[in-house]
């Protein structure tokens, strides 16, 4: 007696929210839109600096950068580009006095100073031996992600309106990459526009889930903007928000307009309908949100400002979109009323009348009756696809694996075919010289010993700063950045050849370049990821036995996530890593998986998993609860969930899905990893090994010990209490709207 009025007080509070914006529906789309356009309007006027920023505080490449800013260098620690240019002969008088206005005009797009012409004293070795291909080099201080962009658009656009006789001109570098006039985005929105009007079968209740991910992302994107001023984001942030945000913010808004459609066909009133769908799936979309929230924010434990601002700027995301589910969508369908059938297709009637339990019952019991079959088949495909893992290798793909329509791609090439491959990513050796003479001699030294070590192409003399207190070396690897050799080179230095030099001295020499630095980042983050693992494995295990008073059921999906997740791992290694396929998906060629993929993919793969767990496992347990037939509450369960989730996976699926046709390499990674995990999870996992293990189980499925079931909180998922019918002089204005909106 004293435990059911508080369960019932929580149990009314999403009720009074859902049941006041139906009510007042047309204030609370009107604080919507006020408030995008508010926090738009801000983000426009004070929004933050957008920035990949991979420094790695106390790592030698960072040692190196601070060296080259307080030393006159600052130039050499930004972005570096190329202008590279070929010709029958790079030294005919036309050529160069076409170039070298070229370079004097490239100089006011970027900074005086900062353009090293091949036909200058400090360039001499920016000529390759036959004179047919030369590159000036562009150094380019740190700046923001919307300076860079503009100083590439402006390059770009020199360049294009250049012409010099028999020449070749092209931009080497990521600042200038081309951007893409494609929009993943869209084609993800279209796809899943497509899954909602088969799974509905009428247009309006299509076009809900759609407004509500909309609102959300938006205003998330909106928000995003304006944390930058606080907390470094990447400069792809906003395609990540929108990447999660659209995927989840329309499977949330599914599950919602579902239930409501429901209530509807149960005889409720829209008002009541709409209490009852926010009370019981908007209950469950707030936990599965949270989990995912939860999740991402794991990827603090990394450490890392990278890292952190995706992180934070993810879970904005997700968090925006749970908010307009249960604020947003309630309004929305206070307009639509009854008529949230209006606008139906032909194969509504059949869409709407589908007993999907009978399929899917069936289903579950063929798995039921062989489940050690299923679960081997299903284990043994999931193991299959997940070998590959044991050969990644974590770095940055370079100018290579970016098609060959790509200026930065054919700038690339030139300079491999002109100069080696090592020339697009050299080391800077940099140190601070306050034994002046003496220590430029040490260097002298180090530079002779490099160009005699094996896998260094060529080392320059040491370059002295103006005030002579600090130098660098220069060494071109003989290999590409991304290659293996140009790892295994970095650390042959930093721990043989250049510990060797420096003996007996108080020189202190740095490895750096941003070659190196995406060596220390990708390493750091290999160490960090078993870390983050644990850390959302137990946060997940805990908030589980929480929700379903069980040890074994948490223990099986941890389980069954990490073998979804280690699949789609396997599946990127497989496609970017040894290039099976790449060629369908505009890679130039094979390369490392980016080094920050894998930890933002486990924390989001992980968080949707739990979605999934999450709203079919509670289906389970309910009828569990009311049986006490294991085997029967598990096909109970996946009858009365597959269909839904298997439409929300459609969703999730074409939205990761799309980002694999954009440019971005990062991105096709993440949105390929995603995609993956999605289909194995709704398919293997979902529809086979839940089944199966539940079937083995048996009864044991739910044993918590005793003492555990006496302290352990009550977590609700979805309310079991039926909304109070509302008063009858507050449903006639409901009914008034919805007749205005037929």
């Amino acid at each position: 007696m004293e435990h059911e009025p508080t369960r019932s007080e929580g149990l009314r509070l999403l009720q009074r929210l859902a049941r006041a914006c139906h009510r007042r529906r047309r204030a609370v789309l009107v604080a919507w839109v006020v408030l995008i356009v508010g926090l738009f309007g801000m983000s426009s006027a004070a929004g933050g600096r957008f920035l990949d920023d991979f420094d790695l505080p106390g790592s030698e490449s960072q040692e190196a950068v601070d060296v080259l800013e307080e030393h006159g260098f600052r130039s050499r620690a930004g972005f570096s580009g190329q202008l590279v240019f070929r010709a029958d002969d790079v030294e005919d008088p036309a050529v160069r006095q076409g170039m070298e206005r070229l370079f004097a005009e490239m100089e006011d797009v970027v900074a005086p100073g900062e353009i090293v012409s091949p036909y200058t004293a400090a360039g001499a070795r920016q000529i390759n031996g036959r004179g047919t291909i030369a590159y000036a080099e562009i150094n380019l201080a740190d700046r923001d992600s919307d300076e860079y962009t503009e100083v590439g658009e402006e390059a770009r656009a020199l360049v294009g309106r250049t012409e010099v006789p028999g020449t070749r001109i092209e931009l080497g570098g990521k600042i200038f990459v081309e951007p893409s006039e494609f929009s993943s985005e869209g084609v993800g929105f279209l796809a899943a526009v497509v899954i909602l009007l088969v799974a509905f079968g009428s247009v309006l209740a299509m076009g809900l889930p759609i407004i509500t991910a909309v609102f959300g992302v938006v205003t998330g994107i909106a928000i995003v903007g304006l944390v930058a001023n606080g907390i470094t984001m990447p400069s792809f942030s906003n395609q990540a928000v929108a990447m999660i945000g659209i995927g989840v913010g329309i499977d949330y808004a599914l599950f919602i307009v579902t239930r409501y459609r429901e209530g509807l066909h149960a005889g409720l009133r829209p008002e009541d309908a709409t209490v009852r769908s926010i009370d019981t799936a908007g209950r469950a979309v707030l936990f599965a949100g949270g989990t995912v929230i939860i999740a991402i924010l794991g990827l603090l434990v990394v450490g890392l400002a990278f890292t952190r601002g995706l992180a934070v700027g993810v879970s904005i995301g997700v968090l925006t979109t749970m908010v307009a589910s249960v604020t947003l969508l309630p309004a929305v369908l206070g307009f639509v009323g009854r008529n949230i059938d209006t606008l139906g297709l032909p194969h509504r009637e059949r869409a709407q009348g589908a007993d999907g339990r009978s399929v899917w019952y069936r289903w579950s019991r063929v798995v039921q009756h062989r489940p050690r079959t299923a679960l081997v088949v299903g284990t043994s495909l999931l193991v299959l696809l997940a070998a590959p893992l044991v050969g990644i290798r974590l770095g940055f793909g370079d100018a290579g694996n970016r098609p060959t329509s790509d200026t930065t791609r054919r700038a690339y090439d030139l300079i491999a075919e002109g100069f080696g491959p090592g020339a697009n990513g050299p080391l800077l050796l940099a140190a601070r010289t306050p034994g002046g003479p003496a220590d430029l001699q040490t260097l002298g030294a180090l530079s002779d010993d490099l160009n005699r070590t094996i896998g260094v192409a060529f080392a320059s003399p040491p370059i002295p700063s103006e005030r002579g207190d600090a130098a660098i070396i220069r060494v071109q690897p003989a290999t590409s950045p991304q290659d293996e050799a140009t790892v295994q080179l970095v650390h042959r230095l930093r721990d043989d050849v250049v510990p060797r030099a420096v003996a007996g001295t108080d020189l202190a020499i740095e490895v750096g370049g941003a070659t190196a630095g995406s060596v220390d980042f990708s390493e750091y983050n290999g160490d960090r990821l078993p870390w983050l693992i644990a850390t959302v494995l137990v946060l997940s295990f805990l908030l589980l036995t929480a929700v379903f008073r069980s040890l074994l059921v948490p223990l099986k999906a941890v389980v069954m996530n990490l073998l979804s997740v280690g699949a789609a791992y396997g599946v990127l290694v497989v496609v970017f890593q040894w290039g099976w396929g790449a060629g369908l998906i505009g890679q130039g060629k094979e390369g490392p998986v980016e080094a920050w993929v894998p930890m933002m993919l486990f924390a989001v793969i992980f968080g949707l998993s739990m979605d999934y767990e999450v709203f079919l496992l509670s289906r389970v347990r309910e009828a569990y609860d009311r049986t006490h037939d294991n085997s029967a509450a598990v096909a109970d369960g996946l009858a009365s969930t597959a269909r839904l989730i298997t439409a929300a996976a459609a969703i999730m699926f074409c939205v990761f899905a799309a980002f694999v046709l954009g440019e971005d390499r990062a991105l096709k990674m993440f949105g390929l990893g995603l995609a993956t995990a999605v289909l194995l999870d709704a398919t293997v996992v979902r529809l086979v090994l839940v089944p199966a293990t539940m079937e083995l189980l048996g009864d044991r499925n739910w044993w918590l010990p005793g003492w555990l079931r006496r302290i352990m909180p009550h977590v609700d998922i979805e309310g079991a209490a039926e909304p109070a019918p509302a008063s009858a002089d507050h449903d006639q204005p409901a009914r008034e709207e919805a007749t205005l909106v037929h």
